[in-house]
């Protein structure tokens, strides 16, 4: 609230778009002498988010002159850029009681030290568990209050009853992130005529590739690396499947753009790796390490998260074998990539333990035809199995 100090790098507010929810860190020390957009409320480009500044300083003439002649007119066009947390001092008050009040910069906090902030006492507004809250925090101070000795009555408590099989719901606001995931896939799936296109590759030369270049130090290539590169390199040789869906035409792209799909907290974003077929299997592991640590730290930028030609999607380290994706348009093609299986196969007429791992390509038929698809598939098996030649 008004008159709070505010530390330099401390989180002042959530800004939400419909591509992403980044954190805004104050870039300097002082008081939060006004706020300008309260939580929830979305906001013109360049709207005022609050003004900081000596202790004691009049600004209702600075933010009354600039809401008048310094916002963007109301004709401009209106980016959702939804204030998804109020500046640091301010809560939100909600009726639920067992909902848990923290500041950003407190959950980053506590998520860093495996700290659970069911266990941490808030001293902020209405119990809003701060950075000073997490900071102080003792588990033996915890658990001793947790275990303080109750009155011990010589009648034998009673429990009540509760019965089975209540009724329990939780209704949760959608994020503009969540409404807009919502809005493109069902324009994809309804707009653009999906079919599917399942593969399986053998992984042992892979995982043999993989361990090799990993000795080199300060290198860290995961599979799903080489998946990415693979793919750079058959989309190269198969540009039909690097292609965009118009009205009037179809737009074949020489470039290519890989958008890479990473789980986070609010949903799901695509990161993009630009000019992925000139990148070296270590440059993309690099470079994928870093969008994603940044996507899920709320650090990307929305530009990061545009121009792709083509998206990875990776379900294999949660055990997934197989699935399928909805296209992330304009693109004409997604590529599910399911776990590495160690199972028995056939080599040379003999039954040998080895390692597969399926791939299915999900392809618009506007753009792509089945034999299009099938082919770029075999280019990509071609490369897996034979790592060497995408160092070629």
């Amino acid at each position: 609230r008004s008159g709070d100090t505010i530390a330099e790098g401390d989180i002042l507010a959530e800004i939400e778009t419909d591509k992403a929810t980044m954190e805004f860190e104050s870039f300097q020390a002082g008081t939060l002498l006004y706020i300008g957009i309260q939580a929830g409320e979305s906001a013109l480009i360049d709207s005022v988010l609050a003004i900081i500044g000596p202790a004691g300083t009049d600004v209702s003439g600075i933010a009354e002159n600039y809401v008048k002649g310094g916002a963007a007119p109301a004709a401009t066009p209106v980016v959702e850029a939804q204030t998804t947390a109020a500046p640091a001092a301010v809560a939100s008050v909600s009726s639920d009681a067992s909902r848990i009040f923290a500041s950003p910069l407190a959950k980053k906090i506590a998520a860093e030290k495996g700290i659970q902030l069911s266990q941490v006492k808030g001293s902020g507004e209405n119990g809003r568990i701060t950075k000073t809250d997490i900071e102080n925090y003792s588990p033996a101070s915890a658990s001793t209050a947790a275990s303080a000795p109750a009155f011990e009555s010589a009648v034998p408590a009673v429990k009540p009853f509760v019965p089975a099989g209540e009724n329990y719901t939780e209704e949760i606001k959608n994020s503009q992130m969540r409404k807009i995931i919502a809005k493109r896939l069902s324009e994809s799936i309804f707009t653009a005529p999906h079919f599917y296109l399942n593969i399986e590759v053998r992984m042992d030369e892979a995982m043999k590739s993989r361990a090799i270049i990993n000795t080199v130090p300060d290198t860290k290539v995961s599979f799903n690396d080489m998946v990415i590169k693979a793919c750079a390199m058959a989309l190269k040789k198969h540009p039909k499947v690097n292609s965009q869906w118009r009205e009037d035409s179809i737009l074949i792209n020489h470039h290519v753009n890989v958008g890479v799909a990473v789980a986070v907290e609010d949903g799901l974003v695509v990161p993009v790796l630009r000019y992925t077929d000139q990148m070296s299997l270590s440059q993309i592991g690099a470079n994928v390490k870093d969008l994603a640590g940044r996507a899920k730290s709320k650090k990307l930028q929305p530009n990061e998260m545009e121009g792709s030609t083509f998206t990875v999607s990776n379900l294999g380290m949660f055990g997934i074998t197989e699935f399928t994706s909805i296209i992330n348009q304009p693109n004409s093609a997604i590529l599910s990539v399911g776990a590495i299986v160690e199972k028995p196969v056939v080599s040379n007429g003999q039954i040998v333990v080895g390692n597969t791992m399926k791939l299915t390509l999900a392809c618009d038929h506007r753009t792509i035809d089945g034999a299009t698809g099938a082919q770029f598939l075999q280019t990509l098996k071609t490369f897996l199995e034979n790592p060497v030649t995408m160092l070629a």
